[in-house]
């Protein structure tokens, strides 16, 4: 079962969702050390197993797919269990859980443009160092995107429309 378990993305989510949740929660009411201690828990038994269906998602053979399953089917999941043990708990409010849904969707694209590019993949014989040497470049890249994008967009020549046609 341990070979199904990407370690690197169960201590990384463990300990930034930790600090999400405490940030969040600063200014409000709530137990803050609760929050964290629930969410380093679940989280460090489940983001392991997420994560390694993430990366198992990136085989898929419809590439659409692999990259829907990694940046939003295994997150959905993912977070629907932890708003659900947390409302067990009672130990997080909604705002609180509204912001970390909101960093688990920015998470989720952030994860997929690294593991795309090998980086936090567990049985590929890099280490946690290597992966992390990598991430500059690969955050500048993530962060770019969305301006590539828009230039590509932009740049596009204008079809014309079938209402443009001429008679």
């Amino acid at each position: 079962m341990l070979h199904c378990w990407n370690w690197k993305c169960a201590l990384m989510s463990a300990t930034v969702r930790s600090l999400v949740y405490m940030a969040a929660m600063a200014h409000g009411r709530g137990d803050k050390m609760a929050v964290a201690v629930v969410e380093m828990i679940y989280v460090t038994l489940t983001a392991g197993f997420f994560s390694a269906m993430q990366q198992r998602s990136l085989g898929l053979r419809s590439r659409a797919l692999g990259n829907f399953m990694v940046a939003f089917g295994v997150p959905g999941l993912s977070q629907g269990l932890d708003c659900a043990v947390h409302g067990l708990a009672g130990a997080a409010p909604a705002r609180a859980t509204l912001v970390v849904c909101i960093f688990t969707g920015v998470s989720a694209l952030f994860h997929l443009h690294v593991m795309r590019n090998g980086v936090f993949l567990t049985g590929q014989g890099r280490s946690l160092a290597d992966d992390f040497r990598r991430i500059p470049r690969l955050l500048g890249g993530f962060l770019a995107k969305p301006f590539v994008f828009a230039a590509a967009f932009a740049a596009r020549p204008n079809a014309a429309l079938p209402s443009d046609a001429v008679l």
